[in-house]
């Protein structure tokens, strides 16, 4: 079997390809090149589990980043458990045709219990006091301090939220490096989200994202050179594109004033209550799963739904076989955006009620994704100096929470998760080798196959 490294480059398109990534340009230009039509939704959990399973997400069931968990009347997001995946994965099938075959896993999604040789994901630790200290979990468990001794503790609040930096993708390409050397693994998974912050937080404003796309060029040219001085096919993946945007939608505030939502009140904060609900939508970047608890109600929650402006379709449970999404776990009704708008989780209409957590970075309490947890408070001149403060009192032991993020979806000005209308914005497979067909587009399925052809015939 060929030795070989997929690099998931977050967020990369052809519309960013050039004078800001000279090297993934010159790779493109000498490699072969296909354009992935996204699988829907096009989001991380289900866009890997996709190109990992050559499944469709009716058939692995993970529908989105999060969805709602019927047996616990909760929902979940950013679940870890490779088990939750309900199809075999590349490497499975492969391990079946050579027992020497080994996979390495650097933070590809669902990366915990799951079969791979070694693996490495991050995992905070959350003590009694209320800290939450950076660190990972990997496989096998001596790994993880391997690795941080040689790098330094894995940056995690450099890896989401408002400190979002090139910091984490380097430490992840590092250690992929590191456990190469170690392992010498046949192939290797990297994820690299770094251009995932600034093109939600700007879209494509190329006079702040330029230093964005310098930044992970470098990091991707010094994987590639590790790895090709090997003679490893070396991929450059992506998983969906990020396209501009301007409008936020609130269907939970629309289905709230419907009477369709039940809110607790807690302290005299508000709370979402999903088991009491007689509908609630899981906001999903540009697709949102709604749950319909009464089924008679479909119909009339659909077409409430579907006259929002900013929302272009909205299918129900029958129809979901057109868009591969007729599963348990999906809503009872999915909505996608149009080009210009995004989901919102608010439920809240006043913002003095809203629940403590909407003003943190907490993305399991969360019922649904919020971009603008990379966000502090623009109108807060004090934010830093409030930072720092609550920093330190966390140090000396006391109870504090960082309430910093704001509650303007507005300032969100890129989103994914609908299929683009160009091709540019599609997601990308590039390859260092030249011995398989490039075609112009591809199903996100089949990259699965693609891969299997690297390691198993390209010489």
């Amino acid at each position: 079997m060929k030795k070989t490294v997929v690099i998931n480059i977050v967020g990369l398109t052809e519309r960013l390809i050039g004078e800001h990534t000279p090297f993934i340009q010159t790779f493109l230009e000498k490699g072969t090149t296909n354009y992935i039509k996204p699988v829907l939704p096009a989001v991380t959990c289900t866009a890997q589990s996709t190109y990992l399973t050559g499944k469709w997400p009716e058939d692995h069931g993970i529908v989105g980043n999060g969805w709602y968990f019927k047996e616990e009347c909760e929902v979940k997001f950013w679940r870890q458990s490779n088990k939750l995946v309900q199809a075999p994965k590349i490497w499975e099938k492969l391990k079946e045709q050579d027992k020497d075959f080994t996979c390495a896993n650097l933070f590809w999604w669902y990366n915990m219990y799951s079969s791979v040789d070694y693996s490495v994901t991050p995992r905070p630790n959350y003590l009694a006091d209320g800290r939450k200290i950076p660190d990972v979990y990997s496989h096998p468990a001596k790994l993880r301090d391997t690795l941080q001794d040689s790098l330094g503790r894995f940056p995690l609040f450099n890896f989401w939220g408002p400190k979002t930096s090139i910091k984490s993708s380097r430490w992840i390409a590092d250690a992929a490096m590191e456990t190469d050397k170690l392992y010498d693994p046949t192939l290797t998974l990297v994820y690299l989200p770094h251009l995932d912050y600034n093109l939600q937080r700007y879209g494509h404003d190329f006079s702040i994202i330029s230093k964005d796309l310098n930044e992970i060029d470098a990091v991707v040219k010094d994987l590639a050179d590790h790895y090709e001085s090997q003679n490893a096919n070396v991929v450059l993946l992506s998983e969906y594109g990020i396209t501009d945007v301007h409008r936020p939608i609130h269907l939970n505030r629309l289905l709230r004033e419907n009477g369709y939502i039940q809110i607790r009140e807690e302290r005299g904060l508000e709370l979402l209550d999903a088991g009491a609900s007689k509908a609630f939508a899981v906001a999903d970047h540009q697709v949102c799963h709604i749950y319909v608890k009464d089924k008679s109600e479909l119909e009339t929650i659909k077409s409430l739904i579907a006259n929002v402006n900013g929302v272009e379709q909205v299918f129900q449970k029958t129809e979901l076989n057109q868009v591969h999404l007729n599963h348990e776990r999906s809503g009872d009704l999915i909505a996608i955006a149009d080009k210009n708008s995004w989901f919102t989780y608010y439920f809240w209409n006043d913002d003095k009620k809203a629940p403590d957590f909407a003003r943190m970075v907490d993305i399991h309490k969360k019922p649904g994704y919020d971009p603008v947890e990379m966000f502090t408070d623009p109108k807060d001149k004090m934010v830093m100096l409030k930072v720092i403060w609550k920093l330190l009192k966390k140090k000396l032991g006391f109870r504090t929470v960082l309430d910093i993020i704001p509650l303007d979806a507005r300032l969100i000005k890129g989103s994914h998760g609908r299929i683009p209308e160009s091709v540019k914005d599609y997601p990308i497979l590039i390859s260092n080798n030249n011995s398989y067909q490039e075609e112009k587009e591809i199903e996100a399925i089949e990259v699965f196959h693609i891969l299997e052809q690297h390691i198993n015939q390209l010489s």
